[in-house]
């Protein structure tokens, strides 16, 4: 546990300094991502999970640009915190990461990673919003290979393949959407299981 905790607190060492110095932003991003992915690693750490386990693996991170709009053509919050609260009630820890321009597409501003995690009711570190200019897929695709973490998205990232080949690889990503209503989470190769609705979510 020492080594996730040391790099997260370089980490944010790293940020700090890139954000201080003018012409460091570069070390700020990578130091920011960084941060994100260690962070993980010590909550991982912390609860005993191993996040490269082979079988069952607690990390999943979400597409929350992509989720966002799994119901109907307008981008939702509201599908995006249902898949969330599902993969939490199977016991996964979910990490999200939206592209930049999340906020206007949602809310008609820029919302940053504090703004989304109280809207979603993660915590700040389980949230990331790339920067302008900054492919969200590459940052999740990076971010789940650090955890061994599997990838809730209807993207295929076919252009990422050639970086990533395990997004290519059967069970690391999740397909889902809503059938009349009701979520559905492919968690296997074998069907795409409608999930039992929690109590208080909507139909």
């Amino acid at each position: 546990m020492r080594v996730p905790l040391f790099l997260v607190l370089a980490s944010l060492v790293g940020v700090g300094v890139g954000l201080a110095v003018p012409g460091w932003a570069d070390l700020a991003l990578l130091a920011g991502l960084c941060a994100i992915a260690s962070a993980f690693l010590l909550g991982a750490a912390l609860l005993r999970v191993e996040p490269r386990a082979a079988v069952a693996p607690g990390w999943v991170i979400v597409d929350g640009s992509n989720v966002m709009y799994w119901k109907g053509d307008t981008p939702q919050i509201e599908p995006v915190r249902r898949v969330l609260e599902h993969l939490a009630a199977l016991g996964f820890s979910p990490g999200i990461v939206f592209d930049a321009n999340a906020g206007y597409l949602l809310a008609g501003r820029y919302l940053d990673h504090a703004a989304f995690a109280e809207a979603l009711g993660l915590a700040e570190d389980r949230v990331m919003v790339v920067n302008k200019g900054t492919p969200a897929d590459a940052t999740i695709l990076a971010v789940a290979r650090d955890l061994g973490a599997r990838v809730v998205s209807n993207d295929r990232f076919r252009d990422r393949l050639d970086q990533h080949p395990e997004a290519g690889r059967p069970g690391t990503l999740i397909r889902g959407g809503f059938v009349d209503g009701a979520l559905w989470l492919a968690l296997d190769d074998a069907a795409r299981q409608p999930l039992k609705a929690q109590a208080g979510s909507a139909p």
